[in-house]
């Protein structure tokens, strides 16, 4: 006798108050329509969970947001970005915040384990708010310098303050980031702070700055 079993894979179903947040960061969010593939997709009539970019648990919540490449500008200051305390994965990479700063609020986000905001033209002193995201594996915060442009910048807190609590990091991207640091604090960063193996990329050697 043989027995058939229909395994039928198990969906996870946006819960309302995710995809209520995240229709308000679409509605937020100024991008360009002709370049965008997913925010341009994102609608009350479809599940969140089925929206590209978006990844969920089973209960529902969102874990990841992948917006690379959106033709996203202007500031996510105010966004309900940050009311998304499940979200593990988040991609801003390759967009245009128009020289903003990286917003404090991103400490609220204590999931995060994969955080990528490369080439996305934020500017000035990254917050000491990111020192709070302790469950932080891959932290890429690479930026491109442009003679007469705001660069993005590490002086105060200054390196060890901020990256002291990251001990989870096993990649840290800081390309093109202007750093002021002594030769010794950086030593003490890669020797305690962070663990091995770690993979760290400073392409522009301008950008560190010992004294």
């Amino acid at each position: 006798m043989i027995f058939w079993i229909n395994v039928i894979p198990v969906h996870s179903q946006c819960l309302n108050d995710q995809k209520s947040l995240l229709l308000q960061l679409k509605n937020s969010l100024i991008f360009n329509s002709a370049i965008s593939v997913k925010l341009v997709n994102w609608t009350e009539a479809t599940d969140c969970c089925d929206w590209k970019g978006v990844n969920c648990d089973q209960e529902g919540h969102v874990i990841g947001l992948d917006l690379n490449s959106e033709g996203i500008t202007g500031g996510i200051n105010q966004s309900s970005l940050f009311s998304l305390p499940f979200l593990e994965n988040l991609n801003l990479a390759n967009n245009s915040f128009i020289f903003a700063q990286i917003p404090p609020s991103f400490g609220n986000l204590t999931s995060l384990r994969y955080l990528n905001l490369s080439m996305a033209s934020f500017s000035g002193q990254i917050p000491i708010e990111l020192s709070l995201l302790t469950r932080l594996a891959v932290l890429d915060l690479s930026s491109l310098q442009f003679p007469g442009t705001p660069s993005l910048k590490l002086e105060n807190p200054n390196l060890l303050t901020l990256f002291r609590n990251l001990n989870k990091l096993t990649e840290l991207h800081l390309d093109g980031v202007n750093i002021a640091a002594k030769g010794s604090e950086w030593c003490q960063v890669i020797s305690s702070s962070l663990p091995k193996p770690a993979s760290f990329e400073l392409v522009e050697l301008l950008s560190f700055r010992a004294y």
